[in-house]
Parts: structure tokens; sequence; C-alpha cells
């Protein structure tokens, strides 16, 4: 049996514990849960700071550590099962429990509660925070500093439409690997908009091409997935599409024809189209018009 080594966390003829009895490995060891506690930080490929960044970890979200090498930490990420190698000063021990998460594309917070003190670098959407006082327009995690209220909801509220949370990122830069920590990638994107919508998503296109079910290309609608080989988009309606993508280096809408002319000389036609209507939500979560 072959195992995804995007999803497994083995390396090296090590493996996580729990992997016992499942696939073979020299040593079995436990893991050890960290919290990241940067905005975003890079999963990467290998324990340097020059390797390719594969996904992100934002804050708030939990990390299960398998071993340390040179100021890396080789783990799974427990929101979207991403393995892969993570700077260890972006971890820590203690766990804070989340109380809230980020809905805006990004979001600041201040030292004071005030906007007009210094403020972090942004915090992107479906960070995770824990949110101690509050004033009248202000949330505070201590961690962080103060956010705006408006840009958080409790955790277990969510948004409806995802293709509305693509569109906060109209315009966003093109980043490989990118889930709203200074870019996004075509699958980051879609996974952040299905996120925020309470419905969980694995982390690469390929990937996806398993969410909900087959749709005819005859009866697309808003929030349908369109996948090429290695490329995905988001349907705003039954015409045109949203997907951060290389061509404009940014997170763009076109209509559907436009950029299957142009990916084809490329990738070829597409390859699924999916609705994700009969995808359950994540239990206990309520749902919130944008």
């Amino acid at each position: 049996m072959s195992f995804d080594t995007r999803e497994t966390l083995v390396r090296s003829g090590v493996a996580d514990n729990r992997l016992q009895g499942v696939l073979a490995a020299e040593r079995f060891v436990p893991t050890a849960t960290r919290q990241a506690i940067r905005p975003a930080t890079a999963i990467r490929a290998a324990p340097e700071a020059g390797a390719e960044q594969l996904d992100q970890i934002l804050f708030g979200e939990r990390f299960d550590v398998l071993e340390s090498r040179g100021g890396f930490a080789l783990g799974q990420a427990v929101r979207d099962g991403y393995v892969g190698w993570v700077e260890t000063t972006a971890l820590s021990e203690e766990i804070a429990r989340a109380t809230h998460w980020v809905t805006a594309p990004s979001t600041l917070a201040f030292a004071e509660p005030s906007i007009k003190t210094p403020a972090t670098h942004p915090i992107p959407m479906n960070a995770l925070v824990s949110i101690a006082a509050e004033t009248e327009s202000l949330a505070r995690d201590p961690r962080l500093g103060w956010m705006p209220k408006s840009h958080l909801l409790p955790i277990g509220i969510t948004l409806t439409d995802p293709a509305a949370a693509v569109l906060t990122f109209l315009g966003a830069p093109y980043l490989w690997g990118g889930r709203g920590g200074g870019g996004v990638d075509c699958s980051g994107l879609v996974q952040q908009a299905l996120i925020a919508c309470g419905l969980p998503s694995a982390r690469d296109s390929d990937q996806q091409e398993s969410l909900g079910e087959p749709t005819p290309e005859d009866t697309l609608a808003r929030g349908d997935l369109v996948f090429w080989k290695g490329h995905v988009a988001m349907m705003i309606d039954a015409r045109r599409m949203a997907h951060a993508n290389a061509f404009h280096m940014a997170v763009a809408v076109e209509p559907l024809a436009k950029a299957r002319a142009r990916i084809a000389a490329r990738s070829g036609e597409p390859v699924a189209f999916r609705r994700m209507t009969t995808i359950s939500r994540t239990p206990g979560t309520r749902r919130r018009k944008p």
C-alpha cells in the first residue's frame, strides 16, 4: 500500500506513533502538539529557510511535532493534515483555547485598544484567536493585541457563501504554498473559502478533486469548483470564475471560457467539475451570511 507523503507523518524511517500497524518504519515516536504563534508561517519541504514552501500554518492552528533539527520542526498541521518543516520559533508549547476566528482576508492587531497604536503584521483569514477582553469595537488576544471585532466570529459560527469568501481576496498576490500569509495559491484560496464556511478541505488541488460531487459542466453555478491538472478555480456565477493564478500573479475574476482557452495550451482541458452542496459542515457549527 502506498501513502501520500503530504499527509503521512513519516520521514527517514521515523514515523508518528499513531501509524503503528498501518505502515512499516524503523522507529515510531509520539508527537508533541504545538501551536502557531505567528500570523502565518511556511511549512517547508526541508529544514532550510530557503526550501520550497508547501503550505502555511496560521496563528492559533496546531502542529504535531515528530522531531526537530537545525531550528526546524518536522510535523503535521492538525487542521489540514499537511506534513513538512516549520521554524521552531514559530511554535509554542503553551496551547491557548481558541474562542474566535478571523473572517476578513486579513486583519491587524494593535498594541493598545486604539487603532492609532502600533500594529502587528496582517493576520490572515481563519487564524484562530483567544479573546480575553473587549471594548465596543475591539477585542484582545493576549498574544497579539487588539483586533477589530467586525473581523472576528465566535468559533462555531461560519460564513455561508464560499464564493463571497473567495472574492474578498480579489487582487491578493499569488504565492506558491500561500493560504493568506502574504498571498495565496489556487488551492490555498479555495481551502480558505471552504474552511470559512465550515467545510473541511484538503490542501492541494488534486486532493480537493474528491470534494463534493461531480456536476455537469452545463449546470455550473456559484460555488462550484473547476479543476485542471494542477489548478483549481471557483465559479462565482454560471459564466465567471475566480482563481489565484500565475498568469495574473494575483487572485482574479475572468470568464471560464477565456481562462479555459489560455490554460488549455499548458494543462489541457478541465479534468473535473465539482459541487460542494453535499459536503457536511464541521459538526456543531452555525452559519452567518456575509
